[in-house]
């Protein structure tokens, strides 16, 4: 897990992200309450619980690659998210799940949550470009 939290890119750490453990083989992801996150009074803004659901799917997928990881490079093809309701200025919880990694492709879903993961805040739908590196 220390590999992957140092893989964290700035973006993530400047949002307060950390990797807070693994979750169900996938590493959970915690964003604290930070006023860079702040939308609306109170609420979370959906772009920060957007990239929150970004570098889920990504940590997850650098996770499912394990010793390949090395060897490759992964690009974001696209993604879209659904958001599902406000979340509020508190902790929030992501944990990405790969749903298939090819030779070639990967498909990514992401979940976010707060106090309760069976009521999600938002998920994501992603589509990774896997390639060897040079």
């Amino acid at each position: 897990m220390t590999d992957l939290a140092e893989r964290l890119p700035p973006y993530a750490r400047s949002m307060g992200m950390r990797i807070d453990g693994m979750l169900d083989g996938a590493p959970l992801l915690a964003m604290s309450r930070t006023d860079r996150a702040t939308g609306r009074p109170g609420y979370l803004h959906g772009g920060a619980i957007a990239g929150l659901l970004e570098i889920a799917a990504i940590m997850a997928l650098h996770a499912e690659l394990g010793d390949e990881d090395a060897r490759v490079r992964i690009k974001p093809v696209n993604i879209s998210v659904e958001y599902l309701r406000g979340g509020l200025t508190v902790e929030t919880f992501a944990r990405g799940e790969v749903i298939r990694a090819g030779r070639r492709i990967a498909n990514v879903r992401a979940e976010a949550w707060q106090s309760d993961r069976t009521k999600p805040l938002a998920s994501c739908w992603m589509n990774f470009l896997i390639q060897p590196k040079s």
